[in-house]
């Protein structure tokens, strides 16, 4: 017991003395990120060298793709890897997605592209992947999905063997597609038709808490928006739920899966438009399963001017269009995650900006059912600096476990989006824990000796329990890589918000997707994690998870400098007490032989 109870003192030692209790603001640091380099649109985050850093994959002029990797010095992030429009297949003229993974299980990151063919809009969606080769790409390895989508697919792993698959409508039918061997094969997906919204937000998460990641898809009704849960329960997908999109709805956004209220369950939140040019705006929250609407947030109201939801201008192949989306993460590390959103000034045309919307608790009667709402930051610096943005999402800038922010704008004259990087100046009493789950296809005997950091992974699941400063039982919940299609600039890790319990976490929870025929969870438990602390989870073998392994990595900050100088601090003390307590014990004893030698003894006369 006494590493446990020394620790959480230290650590809350460290929380009442040493850290201040708010201090947040935002800082600009692009050129030392990119240089001259911050022109393009991010598409997609992964480690594509295996070093455990993230790398960012831009798209240039939507014909080129650059992989700007990592670095220690200023800039810190460089182009190194470059995908120009010569090796990409002669009837795109448009990229419009990157999906990193490893789609071949040979533990390599492969990179997935979609595009538009020449005379075609958005609706028309090529897939072809290049193969990752010794930390590069092979150029001239290309594989071509003989399919036409309709739409961006969903990448997830549809058959449970930890190796991304291809799903999405081709025709009238959903299907998937697999590239084993690097080469394709497509089958029917799902044992029912399904009408899929256009564009689509389907999600790959464990909406039921069985720690199996579950099929979420966005439909066309007729009229309206409808939404359908197919659940995995022995590796086969099964509609289980449907539901329909609130009333009096004209435009909806992308759908979005959080564990809003921190009950352990993965929550849908809506972002929709009440009329065409979304002036009237607003958020809702859906429990798994259930149909009723909560409102999260419904005032846009900013002094004299109304903001709302930037519309969509509908299907172009020209420009990329992010359709309405909330990116989400933890910008406070109070165990609640925010959103990061793009608004307009519906009193003004022209005026656009992104802005960050709290999670906190809710103080009005709408949303007391789930106990926490949405409020917008409206004097956020530097972040209303950017003007003309289209889109921003987190993104962990300094591998510190504190998440940044990327904001692209648009430049007047300028056909490419400008980049924008803001380092989030947050210092509080909170903690947190990242955590990335791998494939584990191979553990320490991958094939050519490659290391198994540098895979993204659909689907895991993780969730936490903990004891709060309070006392009270706490948990948190996480899906990885859950959606790819339309920007959604998905982290390949989960980052988890612990609050101010400077206590170890109890109980982390990690499962992964089962394959057809098993229904016995996938599912490991590891304890006493230390706080401050990123966990590798390596899911080897994947059957087996009582051999899954966790590397634990320290975050290199101020807080571990404190936790040492906190620790030497209260062992010095308690060998102070020590001493203290042996002089006067021996003090004692010389007394007593003292007393003990003037005494008068009666039994010698």
């Amino acid at each position: 017991m006494w590493p446990t109870c020394c620790s959480s003192l230290v650590l809350s030692l460290i929380s009442a003395f040493f850290v201040p209790r708010f201090a947040s603001g935002l800082q600009d640091v692009t050129s030392d990120l990119f240089g001259a380099q911050n022109e393009g649109t991010v598409a997609a985050f992964g480690d594509f060298n295996s070093d455990k850093q993230t790398d960012i994959f831009i798209i240039r002029e939507q014909s080129e793709l650059l992989i700007f990797l990592a670095d220690l010095k200023v800039p810190y992030f460089k182009p190194k890897v470059h995908l120009t429009k010569d090796v990409f297949p002669s009837d795109i003229i448009t990229i419009s997605s990157v999906v990193p993974g490893d789609y071949d299980g040979d533990s390599q990151m492969d990179v997935l592209l979609t595009g538009h063919p020449k005379g075609s809009d958005t609706l028309q969606t090529n897939v072809f992947v290049f193969w990752g080769n010794n930390q590069t790409l092979d150029q001239g390895g290309r594989t071509d999905l003989n399919r036409t989508f309709k739409d961006q697919p969903l990448v997830m792993d549809f058959n449970g063997d930890m190796i991304p698959d291809v799903f999405g409508v081709v025709g009238s039918s959903t299907e998937v597609c697999y590239l084993r061997d690097r080469k394709p094969r497509c089958e029917k997906a799902l044992s029912a038709e399904v009408k899929i919204r256009v564009p689509h937000s389907n999600a790959f998460i464990d909406l039921n808490k069985d720690f199996t990641a579950d099929l979420f898809l966005s439909t066309e009704l007729n009229p309206g928006f409808g939404f359908e849960t197919w659940i995995n329960t022995d590796g086969n997908f099964t509609r289980n739920h449907t539901g329909k999109a609130p009333e009096n709805v004209n435009l909806i956004g992308q759908s979005a899966f959080v564990d809003f209220d921190g009950d352990g369950s993965q929550d849908h939140l809506l972002p929709v438009c009440l009329d065409n040019t979304c002036a009237k705006s607003a958020i809702y929250l859906a429990k798994p399963g259930q149909a009723e609407w909560v409102p999260v947030l419904t005032d846009f109201q900013r002094r004299d001017s109304l903001w709302g939801f930037v519309p969509p201008d509908g299907p172009k192949a020209a420009e990329l269009q992010p359709p309405i989306a909330l990116h989400l993460g933890d910008y406070n590390l109070d165990g609640f995650p925010d959103a990061l959103a793009i608004l307009h000034n519906t009193s003004s045309k022209g005026q656009q900006q992104a802005f960050l919307l709290e999670n906190v608790p809710c103080n009005n009667v709408s949303c007391r059912e789930t106990g926490r709402m949405f409020r917008i930051h409206w004097e956020q610096t530097d972040l209303s600096s950017v003007h003309s943005a289209a889109v921003a999402t987190f993104f962990d800038i300094y591998e510190d476990g504190i998440l940044d922010m990327i904001v692209l704008s648009r430049t007047e004259g300028k056909k490419e989006l400008t980049i924008h990087a803001l380092k989030n100046n947050f210092e509080a009493d909170a903690y947190f824990v990242k955590v990335i789950v791998l494939s584990g296809l191979c553990s320490n005997d991958c094939p050519e000796k490659v290391k198994p950091f540098g895979v993204n992974q659909p689907g895991p699941y993780v969730m936490y329990t903990s004891v709060d400063s309070n006392g009270y039982l706490k948990n948190a919940s996480a899906g990885q890589l859950s959606q790819s299609a339309h920007l959604s600039l998905q982290l390949p890790y989960t980052v988890l918000g612990l609050g101010r319990s400077a206590n170890f976490l109890d109980h982390l929870f990690v499962g992964i997707p089962r394959p057809p025929g098993v229904k016995d969870m996938r599912k490991q438990e590891w304890t006493a994690i230390i706080p401050n602390s990123q966990l590798i989870v390596i899911p080897y073998p994947n059957y087996d998870p009582r051999s899954w392994s966790a590397k634990l990595y320290l975050t290199p900050s101020n807080i571990v400098l404190l936790t040492a100088i906190a620790l030497i601090g209260v062992c010095v003390f308690i060998l102070v007490i020590i001493g203290i307590l042996h002089w006067q014990e021996k003090k004692a004893d010389d007394r007593e032989k003292r007393q003990e030698a003037h005494r008068f003894h009666f039994d010698a006369m």
